[in-house]
């Protein structure tokens, strides 16, 4: 097949090219900055040469929008919201204007979509959406609306000819340096990997490669439309999260952290506490229905296999 990722360098992207290819499809990236073989330059807002890689392809996953990864300031979440609104609206047009259009688009979304919950897990037919939370900062309401933007723009897409999936990611959790699992797992060896602000708020995650099984299992599920929650279906408090990831590399103590300094900690990663602090419990209600099997459902079993491929093992790129 021939598969179509707009704004694939990431994290993200990178697992899914490396997988993709590897099955022996053909992967075109699309990128501000092209450097490799099969990536072709666009802009994320206007159409462009780019849209004749769209024509004719099989599937196409967006992944385009600036990285969650920063501080939130309002510069920061209106860049948020227009790369990622702007991106997907021009996705659609590029498959609208498609001659022979892809037969699936799968758009990235987010599980920051649902409510600051403990009580009960969000799946995609009784969950919660968020933005009216008390109680919580203000700003988390901004950025539950830009994840429901996100699928609106997809939403309205006039692409009568291709399946649209929005896929409500939890954090992807991959050896990769630079990525999620690799800032959880640096806090641990330091001795810093402790409950914060007492660790009750729920971690919602998904293994690299039961990220990559289920985007292929969309792909060959016509049936399955709208949006689809890819996360592990246990998901767990944060100080057992970490706890368990302690374990896996052989951390025994992690430091507890109070919200201030989580605050000052986010500072210094020019990250934002949001990504600590709000309980995302979210679980794939529609996987699990349409028959999809986790590889890695438990995190303990999902952690063991990440640190061994950090440390060197087996798989440590596949």
């Amino acid at each position: 097949m021939k598969i179509v990722i707009p704004g694939g360098t990431g994290q993200v992207g990178t697992i899914l090219n490396r997988a993709l290819t590897a099955a022996g499809h053909d992967v075109v990236v699309l990128t501000r900055r092209p450097v490799r073989d099969r990536e072709v330059r666009w802009d994320g807002e206007t159409l462009g040469p780019w849209a004749e890689e769209i024509d004719g392809s099989d599937i196409v996953v967006n992944l385009a929008g600036r990285s969650v990864s920063c501080r939130y300031t309002a510069a920061n979440l209106q860049t948020m919201m227009d790369s990622r609104v702007r991106s997907a609206r021009v996705v659609g047009e590029a498959i609208a204007a498609a001659v022979r259009p892809p037969r699936l688009w799968l758009q990235m979304s987010t599980a920051t979509v649902y409510s600051h919950r403990f009580d009960a897990p969000h799946d995609e037919a009784t969950g919660v959406l968020g933005g009216t939370e008390p109680g919580v900062p203000s700003y988390w309401a901004y950025s539950v609306e830009i994840a429901k933007e996100w699928e609106r723009a997809q939403e309205r897409a006039e692409t009568p000819y291709t399946r649209k999936v929005a896929l409500r990611s939890a954090m992807v959790m991959s050896p990769d340096r630079g990525g999620v699992f690799d800032v959880l797992l640096r806090l641990a060896r330091l001795g810093l990997g402790g409950p914060v602000a007492g660790g009750a708020q729920y971690v919602s995650w998904i293994h690299d490669r039961d990220f990559v099984r289920a985007v292929e299992f969309l792909a060959d599920r016509d049936e399955l439309a709208g949006p689809v929650n890819l996360a592990a279906p246990v998901p767990l408090p944060q100080r057992t999260f970490m706890r368990v990831l302690r374990a896996a590399w052989g951390v025994p103590v992690g430091l507890p952290a109070t919200k201030w300094m989580a605050e000052l900690g986010a500072f210094a990663l020019r990250s934002d506490t949001e990504l600590l602090l709000k309980s995302r419990r979210v679980v794939p209600g529609r996987l699990l229905e349409a028959g999809f099997t986790f590889d890695h459902a438990r995190w303990s079993e999902a952690a063991d296999d990440l640190v061994r491929r950090v440390r060197g093992g087996p798989g440590l790129t596949g």
